[in-house]
């Protein structure tokens, strides 16, 4: 006769725990560092492309250059909202699925997420073809100018479901934690995009001279191997995600979950090249010089700018985590150190040439009165820098917990500042030195209104 065992002295089979997330126990501060390097490193690269770029469109002449400056902003908003807003919507759902253990629906939402930036590109690819010319002539685009503007265009936004596709599909990589790949898939584009875009742009190694076309067959080049690269990886079962074909269904919820963070974030870019464009415009009846002054100063704000972002996009899966875990508290604990320490990143710098504008001003002119004028727009907007910078982070944070309403109401009384305030100052015949110190109350203004409408907002899974 046998005895059987007590039921809790039988012999089981162990089963091994879940592995731990790291990113909703290791301490914050040195987990968003490493999170925030690769980005850094990142958008310096990006901005360094349109350096380069600048460079060689300057070898063009001068039509080509005025031209640039007209596809600028649009070209600024495209990246804009498919990496930072619609992009930050996506790592946002996706960090939040991993943080209540739900990997499968992440998986889900990563081709939910693919399926809406092939249908933004296709938008932006038949509004530029249709109405391009039409916003390049009322930005005051004529003749030679307006014609090397096109050349551009056309060949750029004909491609631009692959820009869309890159930033989008970097950021479902992102959204489970990883900053490595994203970061070294944006590096590899930007070389291709000024190797190749120089190379036909310019006509060397013996290849035709294209001039505006070829600059701009260079970014679409570079942009549609980081597409295919980026799918080949998801696909490949190498991403954290296993993304599951067979079993795919469209799920409205889904789109929603995207859509209802990256869709109202996608007015913050909005708001920021309404901004510049507004205040372009009222200081071109300064004079020359104290519109290239302006250009000069607001040309560091715009290097300053991916430090800023690289902390708001490291924090955004670890506060969506933590949310989609319950851990609300952590959330806000990572939110508020992401934006102290970009705000102190940026801020410092600021402080810098506020002092001493000449340590970035002697780098570009010698001219006297561009000198005054950019050193004056350092002095007075300089010391606003940190509060831009925090400002910047945290709108990113609060796409991780999928509350951005707050942070994009601080973008829009930025734009109404500025807008605002600059026309009745041009109109009451100010000095430039107070359409300077109005941008730097702009700054303070949109940072501590997000501050404060992360503060006020209620938090939950």
């Amino acid at each position: 006769m046998t005895i059987d065992a007590p039921l809790d002295m039988r012999p089981t089979t162990a089963v091994p725990p879940a592995p731990a997330n790291g990113l909703l126990t290791s301490p914050i501060l040195p987990t968003l560092l490493n999170l925030a390097l690769p980005n850094a490193i990142a958008m310096v690269g990006t901005t360094l492309v349109a350096v380069a770029e600048t460079a060689y469109i300057g070898r063009l002449g001068t039509e080509p250059l005025a031209g640039i400056a007209l596809v600028f902003p649009f070209v600024m908003l495209t990246q804009m909202m498919s990496a930072g807003a619609m992009g930050g919507g996506v790592s946002s759902a996706i960090s939040r699925a991993i943080g209540a253990g739900n990997r499968d629906r992440a998986a889900d939402l990563a081709l939910h997420a693919a399926m809406i930036g092939a249908c933004a590109g296709i938008f932006f690819t038949v509004t530029m073809l249709i109405f391009g010319r039409a916003f390049y002539t009322l930005l005051g685009g004529r003749g030679g100018v307006l014609e090397q503007a096109m050349q551009y265009s056309h060949v750029l936004f004909s491609g631009a479901m692959a820009i869309w596709l890159v930033n989008t599909l970097a950021s479902v990589v992102r959204g489970t934690g990883d900053m490595r790949i994203p970061s070294v898939t944006l590096i590899g584009t930007a070389l291709v995009q000024i190797a190749v875009g120089g190379a036909l742009g310019l006509g060397l190694f013996g290849l035709p001279r294209l001039g505006m076309a070829g600059v701009a067959a260079g970014q679409l080049t570079a942009f549609t191997l980081g597409a295919i690269f980026l799918i080949w990886y998801l696909v490949s079962g190498r991403s954290r995600l296993a993304l599951n074909f067979k079993g795919f269904k469209f799920q409205r919820d889904m789109f929603f979950d995207i859509l209802r963070v990256g869709a109202v974030a996608c007015l913050s870019p909005l708001q920021t090249v309404l901004t510049v464009l507004i205040f372009t415009k009222i200081l071109a009846g300064y004079g020359t010089a104290t519109l290239a002054g302006y250009g000069m100063g607001s040309r560091l704000e715009f290097l300053l700018t991916p430090i800023a972002f690289a902390f708001g996009v490291a924090s955004v899966p670890m506060v969506g985590m933590a949310v989609g875990a319950g851990l609300v508290t952590r959330a806000r604990q990572v939110a508020w150190t992401a934006g102290i320490a970009a705000g102190i990143a940026v801020g410092a710098i600021g402080l810098i040439v506020a002092a001493m504008p000449s340590l970035w001003v002697s780098l570009f002119t010698s001219d006297p009165g561009v000198t005054a004028a950019a050193s004056s727009y350092l002095v007075w907007a300089g010391p606003a820098f940190a509060f831009f910078g925090m400002g910047a982070c945290l709108y990113f944070s609060s796409q991780g917990a999928a509350k951005v309403g707050g942070p994009v109401m601080a973008g829009t009384a930025r734009l109404l500042i500025v807008g605002g305030g600059g026309a009745w100052l041009a109109s009451a015949g100010a000095p430039a030195w107070t359409l300077f110190a109005l941008v730097g109350a702009a700054m303070v203004v949109y940072g501590l209104g997000t501050a404060l409408s992360i503060r006020l907002t209620r938090w939950s899974k």
